[in-house]
């Protein structure tokens, strides 16, 4: 049986120093093919400063299905092949269920 409830990611990515620029690209170059799924609610690109910092994907979709769809999507699949060579670190992804929100 398929979970109906809406299903939030939070993704958060810290950049190798001098990789900050291709990282934002790569990241901003999700926003709109992400968008255009027909399972997406929202996704929205944010930083943790103005230097070398942290960026944060804040995803809402309309299931579990829609989230499953997307991560088997050309688009991410070709960005997650490019992610390794830019992270300091892994990809931390929280993806949280609701418990009580505002649709």
């Amino acid at each position: 049986m398929t979970d109906q409830n809406p299903v939030t990611v939070i993704a958060r990515f810290t950049p190798v120093a001098d990789h900050v620029a291709q990282l934002q690209a790569l990241l901003e170059g999700m926003i709109a093919p992400t968008r255009s799924e027909p399972g997406c609610r929202s996704y929205d690109l944010y930083t943790t400063g103005t230097e070398a910092s942290d960026f944060v994907l804040l995803e809402r979709y309309e299931d579990t299905a829609a989230l499953e769809a997307h991560r088997a999507t050309a688009h991410y699949k070709a960005y997650r092949a490019q992610l390794p060579d830019l992270l300091a670190e892994p990809v931390e992804v929280s993806v949280l269920r609701p418990i009580n929100v505002i649709a």
